[in-house]
């Protein structure tokens, strides 16, 4: 999936954010904030939005809404692209389909090797315990 197309749904506020600015952190908003409707985008197709829903149900607000913040440059500009590659990726992640795992066996030699340490680390034990006379 192209995530460039989802940018024209993208909607910024911006804030006052703290950091780095010193007296320019009080007066200036540099704070960027991006939210993206992922139930009411319609760029979207049914397929995607489902994916989407369901890979980032923790990240979702109640209403179906992605937001993400950037705060630590000193710009509002910088702050905004920053957030801009934040979703990019965190899209093109949630689209990644895993690679499949191929089911192995432990060789021989790693069987054996595991045996020996069980017994040697049993041995150890057992010579820690108390000899009962009887």
């Amino acid at each position: 999936m192209d995530t460039q197309k989802l940018v024209p749904d993208i909607t910024y506020q911006f804030a006052r954010s703290g950091g780095k600015g010193g007296q320019n952190v009080n007066k200036v908003s540099t704070k960027a904030e991006l939210r993206f409707s992922v139930a009411g985008s319609a760029l979207l197709t049914d397929e995607e939005r489902a994916v989407l829903l369901e890979k980032l149900a923790g990240k979702l607000t109640t209403e179906g809404e992605l937001v993400l913040t950037h705060q630590t440059e000193r710009t509002q500009l910088a702050n905004k692209e920053k957030v801009t590659q934040k979703f990019l990726r965190l899209i093109a992640k949630a689209f990644e389909v895993p690679k499949p795992r191929k089911a192995t066996r432990p060789t021989r030699a790693s069987q054996e090797a595991r045996k020996t340490d069980k017994k040697k680390r049993g041995d150890l034990k057992a010579n820690r315990r108390r000899v009962s006379i009887d």
